[in-house]
């Protein structure tokens, strides 16, 4: 079975940052896709950021210059940096472990983040 465990989420003020953690204790960590995306009430999950090792990241429009998605294989985890947040970022966010090419989603538990004054 594949685990992913987050951490991070908490409540900022607008123009804040954050940074989120998955920690996966899999082997095949290093050669999978790894994902985040989010969830707010009432709107579909939605993907947010991208990345397989040794790719270029890809991210939503609406996150672009704003957050940057890393992943450190020595440690099996991948980190969402989220910088400059607004009340439009407020959401469940989820780590995702993606299997190709089946593209087989593994989810994370979700961290909420809530941006506000």
């Amino acid at each position: 079975q594949v685990q992913l465990v987050e951490s991070g989420g908490g409540l900022v003020q607008p123009g804040g940052s954050l940074r989120l953690s998955c920690a996966v204790a899999r082997s095949i960590f290093r050669t999978t896709t790894m994902g985040w995306y989010r969830q707010a009430p009432g709107k579909q999950r939605e993907l947010v950021a991208r990345m397989s090792s040794g790719i270029s990241p890809t991210y939503a429009d609406s996150v672009k210059g704003r957050f940057t998605i890393s992943r450190d294989n020595a440690k099996n985890t991948v980190y969402l940096q989220m910088n400059s947040l607004k009340p439009e970022d407020t959401a469940t966010y989820y780590c995702a472990l993606i299997l190709v090419p089946t593209m087989t989603h593994y989810w994370g538990q979700g961290t909420q983040v809530t941006v506000s004054s």
